[in-house]
């Protein structure tokens, strides 16, 4: 099963599909199979153990490309989510309004052999072995939900750019701190393998302390490591920041100021590791604008 699309529909019933699991080709199983047990080797120690537990409550594993109904009968006893199936990317309004009511949408093609390392748009494996295990924590899937909430305003006041910031140094890009150290969380490093190495053994990026406002003014590059991370201490202070805050008046307060860069460190921030910026000095002048 190869192949995606980009959605123009604009109601969340309108994105689902069937999975279509019966049509995985032994190929597309092993292509699974191969993702699975690299991610597992590089992740070992550097993971956080409730998305470890995750893995374990929903059953994925190596055997192949799971099936979404198997998968789900897990995830609901546990938090109430599910797993639907959509074709590519979707828009803004049904992402949010999915997440809102607990539905996490899963791209239904897997990578080729040739994009093991690197894969422009988000398959299968990412947002399944990436996304989902996180889903099965209580405290975590609160807050997605609470961020699809907030999203589905973000949609009416012109907000979402602020949304995204918030989904890419958290859902994707999070890390958390543990009595061990620093692990990973978000799911862009869970299942990319060279991000994952990076994160842990090149001290090039920052590790920032977590904060709301800092965040949704940080803007990001979508096609190479990041130049900071940013380190919450539990999903339970994760969702309790979404709690209660106005983003109507926080997007309106936001909208006429500044983007950070990824690069800088600013004086009120909390410093957990501050990065030698060694991977960036090069920074080409030509990389595209900040999102």
């Amino acid at each position: 099963m190869t192949g995606h699309a980009v959605l123009t529909a604009r109601s969340k019933d309108e994105c689902i599909v069937d999975q279509g699991w019966e049509k995985y080709t032994p190929d597309d199983h092993e292509t699974w199979r191969i993702l699975f047990e690299r991610q597992q080797a590089v992740l070992r120690g550097r993971v956080c153990q409730e998305y470890l537990d995750g893995l374990e409550a929903l059953g994925i594993g190596p055997e192949g490309v799971p099936d979404f109904d198997r998968m789900n009968a897990n995830l609901r006893k546990l938090t109430g989510w599910e797993v639907v199936a959509v074709p590519g990317l979707i828009p803004s309004r049904p992402f949010f309004e999915m997440l809102a009511n607990r539905q996490f949408p899963a791209g239904t093609f897997i990578r080729t052999r040739a994009q093991l390392d690197y894969l422009e748009e988000p398959d299968i494996f990412h947002d399944v072995f990436g996304h989902v295990p996180l889903l099965t924590n209580p405290a975590y899937a609160d807050y997605m939900a609470e961020y699809g909430r907030i999203g589905r305003e973000a949609v009416e006041r012109k907000g979402v750019k602020f949304l995204a910031r918030l989904n890419w140094y958290t859902i994707e890009f999070g890390l958390i701190r543990k009595p061990e150290g620093v692990q990973i969380y978000g799911a862009g490093i869970v299942s990319s393998f060279g991000e994952a190495k990076y994160v842990t053994e090149n001290l090039s990026a920052h590790h920032l302390g977590f904060d709301l406002d800092r965040v949704l003014r940080t803007g990001y590059y979508i096609d190479d490591f990041q130049a900071s991370y940013f380190v919450i201490d539990s999903f339970e202070d994760l969702f309790s920041l979404l709690e209660g805050r106005d983003f109507i008046a926080a997007f309106e307060e936001l909208r006429p100021l500044p983007a950070h860069t990824p690069f800088e460190i600013l004086p009120e921030d909390k410093v957990w590791r501050q990065g030698t910026g060694e991977y960036w000095r090069d920074f080409p002048q030509t990389k595209p604008k900040l999102k």
